[in-house]
């Protein structure tokens, strides 16, 4: 699939909630990580989905928020812990690369001033939140 978003995980949907307006659709990333997706009920039924089908999660890196904190209780549903592997830094923000527990690559794009306060650096753990509602699922034709 070509397109701009950097994040792109293989997945298969587990189950479907639906709803009168959005759906909650939840996946299991390939790396075995669960992630919910908030979509329209137009879109699961243009896009097919059932039980089963694989899918691709899609979401821009600017969407991924990075945690350093494990005491913070979040409505967030995507939650998932990751260790730093890279950061490219600039002079307004920073890309920086994490590898999830199971194994996912996910990119975030933050400021450089997080970045310094955060105190991120390369091997370092954090926990990667991403909103259901800011995942779009792709099939293929």
């Amino acid at each position: 699939m070509t397109i701009s978003a950097r994040n792109q995980l293989a997945a298969t949907v587990t189950s479907i909630t639906p709803g009168a307006v959005n759906d909650l659709i939840n996946i299991q990333l390939a790396t075995g990580e669960p992630l919910a997706v908030v979509i329209t009920t137009g879109s699961t039924q243009v896009l097919g989905l059932t039980e089963g089908k694989n899918v691709v999660a899609i979401f821009k890196a600017p969407s991924v928020i990075l945690s350093t904190d494990n005491s913070l209780l979040l409505s967030a549903r995507n939650q998932l812990a990751a260790k730093v592997v890279e950061i490219k830094e600039g002079v307004v923000n920073a890309e920086v690369t994490v590898k999830t527990n199971g194994g996912a690559e996910i990119v975030a794009i933050i400021t450089e001033t997080s970045l310094k306060k955060l105190g991120i650096s390369v091997g370092y753990d954090v926990n990667v939140i991403i909103k259901a509602s800011q995942v779009i699922l792709g099939v293929k034709k």
